[in-house]
């Protein structure tokens, strides 16, 4: 009778479900080779984090290029170190305020480090000179045009190595120049989308490596 008490008052066990985060490795686990869609999978993360402004253009390149070539799963959850779950909700941190007009008159202005672009930025150089570097920015949303308006003035953009870049516009006695590197688009990247408008001036768009290719260069 007594052990028939007990087992009435003995709670039945609780049946629990862990929510195992996403890329989470074990000991045994350390080696596991990483799948195709599992590098997909981070790359598609990378792209969510950098459309939240989690990460620059520059970060967005590195840490893409690393999923790509990573062959296991520690490889790929050291890519996303530091980088909230995007189905656990974060405390909204305050952002930059976006530039949407970056204007030379008669002058020189510099857009370099980290900055934020809204998703259309006007550029425009009067008898001036622009300089506008990518690198480092962060982009709202997926896509992301810069009006480009050069008046008997200058006006050049910056943008990672793998990025993808598309010009269009006119030129009316100016002169459009392109000089990317023919590299593969990385998979999940923003698009910058440049209109250039060179009036009696310039637009010039080029690329710029990848940090560790540079790095030598910063050697003493």
């Amino acid at each position: 009778m007594a052990e028939e008490h007990l087992a009435e008052q003995s709670p039945a066990p609780a049946t629990s479900v862990t929510e195992v985060a996403p890329f989470t490795t074990t000991p045994d686990q350390v080696l596991a080779r990483a799948s195709d869609a599992d590098r997909d999978r981070v790359v598609t993360l990378l792209r969510d984090h950098c459309a939240d402004g989690r990460l620059t253009l520059d970060e967005f390149s590195e840490r893409t290029g690393a999923a790509l070539s990573a062959r296991t799963q520690a490889e790929l959850d050291a890519v996303l170190v530091g980088l909230p779950a995007l189905s656990t909700p974060s405390v909204e941190l305050p952002r930059r305020r976006p530039r949407r007009w970056i204007v030379a008159v008669m002058s020189e202005s510099e857009s370099k480090g980290r900055w934020r672009l809204s998703g259309h930025t006007a550029v425009v150089a009067v008898m001036g000179r622009c300089h506008i570097d990518l690198s480092r920015a962060e982009i709202e949303g997926p896509e992301t045009v810069i009006t480009a308006v050069g008046i008997m003035g200058d006006i050049e953009i910056v943008a990672p190595e793998g990025i993808e870049v598309e010009v269009t516009g006119l030129s009316l006695m100016g002169r459009r120049s392109i000089s990317m590197r023919d590299v593969p688009v990385l998979r999940g990247s923003p698009r910058i989308l440049v209109r250039a408008f060179p009036i009696m001036g310039e637009v010039s768009v080029k690329n710029r490596p990848h940090l560790l290719e540079r790095l030598p260069e910063a050697a003493p």
